[in-house]
């Protein structure tokens, strides 16, 4: 990024700041005229609330002047999320720049111990000028180098404003490691609309941090030039249980476990607590989670207080219910047969190793519900009925299509959601794929309190939401990428195409 990219950028940065002050000059207000707690500052004329800028009088052509003020102050928040993702740009343009001015002026390092001296010295002095702790600098060098050497797409997507630097941190930390040309490809995939395989659905910098990550991270696991089976296999040596102590007499339990051991012991736990809550139950979810596991954990017939307004000391541990998980596993069906390599899906977790999928089905597990793709798209068969009750089979189809709550930026697991239609029954909707959507219970609440509406879902394609002011917000749509076919000849390929 040189200086007159960095000129540009701040140029774009100054049209911008001017746009906004526009658009917050078209949405001042008089406040006892346009709703109270709202600034303004045009004094009412005979009576009736000021016009919205010099040329506009909602009045005249019948806009509502408190809705206007609303969509003014939204649409300036965007654009203060697109200014501050091109001042994160040009910090990176000064970050890499001093790192790279100051190497320049240091003296040839005669040791490896006098070069790592020379890189803290750098660190130091970013943390010092900008007030942060020298792992804060140290992070920002480094991404800043990363950006401006090796991820051109990013840097200039985060220059126009289109991802936030949040995402430019994530593609920086997903891309390290790789080889030059893994890195471009991952990148391309998300932020190149004419690469070979472009990412479907939402745009990077629409979806949010968390979901972002997850998706840049399941694509790595695909494409990653050693194979899912190697990393797995090597990083399963590594399995361990850590206790960190916290403040307030608390502490952290953490369990790094292979993903079919670590998703079937969240689910069970997921739904033991789910079985206790009821009315006369005052923890949260949350809070029964942490409890049926420490139950589970620590206790063989001992006994734990307060559950379900059972009296202290009578709830026994063995009067936790241990059902069994539902954790569904997407196996390609030549990656089941073993004559690919690809990877599987594990519902709420993402890509794992082929060999522990083709386990988890041999081994029968009834935690775990197998479901094959088809080898020509790579997505699952549309399921459907006619009736209004929605089936097992359907709400397990449902888990597939949205993987988590379809609403914007939700991150909620499909097995704690519910399966709703999106034109009710009795308006005359059916209980088709394509009218079902599974919100997670906050955002069902908000559908039928709210004027937020679902709608636009597809048999392959969660619904988007439209939100109370008309704007509209797709969904994430899963990515469901082309099968890896074996060696086959011309017979053998007819037959599976058929």
């Amino acid at each position: 990024m040189e200086n007159r990219a960095v000129v540009e950028v701040l140029e774009a940065i100054s049209t911008s700041a001017a746009a906004l002050a526009a658009v917050l000059r078209r949405g001042t207000r008089n406040p006892e005229a346009a709703g109270a707690g709202l600034a303004g500052s045009y004094p009412a004329r005979d009576g009736a609330d000021p016009p919205l800028g010099d040329d506009v009088d909602p009045w005249r052509d019948g806009a509502d002047p408190l809705r206007e003020r609303a969509d003014a102050y939204l649409d300036g928040l965007v654009q203060a999320a697109e200014m501050e993702a091109r001042f994160s740009a040009v910090k990176v343009h000064l970050a890499a720049g001093y790192a790279t001015s100051a190497e320049a002026l240091a003296p040839p390092a005669s040791s490896p111990q006098e070069h790592t001296a020379q890189e803290m010295s750098v660190t130091a002095e970013v943390a010092c000028a900008l007030t942060v702790s020298e792992r804060s600098a140290g992070a920002l060098i480094s991404e800043a180098l990363a950006l401006t050497t090796g991820l051109p797409l990013t840097l200039a997507a985060l220059q126009s404003g289109t991802v936030s630097w949040q995402h430019a941190r994530i593609l920086c930390d997903e891309t390290t490691g790789l080889e030059p040309s893994a890195a471009a490809a991952l990148e391309a995939h998300f932020l190149d609309p004419d690469a070979q395989n472009p990412a479907r659905g939402c745009p990077a910098g629409n979806l949010t941090s968390g979901r972002f990550r997850a998706k840049a991270r399941s694509w790595r696991e695909r494409h990653h030039p050693v194979s899912i089976e190697t990393r797995h296999h090597r990083s399963a040596a590594d399995r361990r249980v850590e206790y960190v102590p916290d403040r307030d007499g608390m502490a952290w339990l953490s369990a790094y476990l292979p993903a079919d051991t670590a998703a079937g012991i969240w689910d069970r736990t997921t739904t033991a607590a789910r079985t206790l809550q009821g009315p006369s139950e005052p923890r949260t979810l949350t809070q029964l989670r942490a409890d049926v596991a420490a139950a589970w954990m620590l206790t063989a017939g001992g006994r734990v207080d307060g559950a379900n307004g059972v009296p202290a000391g009578s709830w026994r541990a063995d009067d936790v219910p241990s059902p069994a998980a539902q954790v569904l596993v997407t196996v390609p069906v030549f990656s089941l047969l073993g004559l690919t390599g690809e990877p599987a899906v594990l519902d709420g977790y993402g890509p794992i190793p082929p060999s522990m999928a083709r386990r988890l089905v041999a081994d029968g597990a009834s935690s775990f519900l197998r479901v094959l793709t088809d080898p020509r798209s790579g997505a699952p068969m549309e399921i459907g009925r006619a009736s209004h009750r929605i089936p097992k089979a359907m709400r397990q189809w449902l888990r597939l299509r949205d993987g988590r709550c379809p609403f914007p930026g939700c991150n909620n697991h499909s097995l704690d959601n519910d399966a709703d239609h999106l034109l009710a029954w009795s308006d005359g909707g059916g209980t088709g794929i394509s009218n079902l959507g599974q919100p997670c219970r906050r955002h069902h609440r908000l559908k039928h309190t709210t004027a937020w509406r679902p709608e636009g879902a597809t048999a392959h394609e969660p619904p988007g939401w439209t939100s109370p002011t008309g704007r509209h917000y797709p969904s994430e749509q899963p990515d469901w990428e082309l099968p890896q076919w074996p060696p086959l000849d011309l017979q053998e390929r007819e037959y599976w195409q058929e």
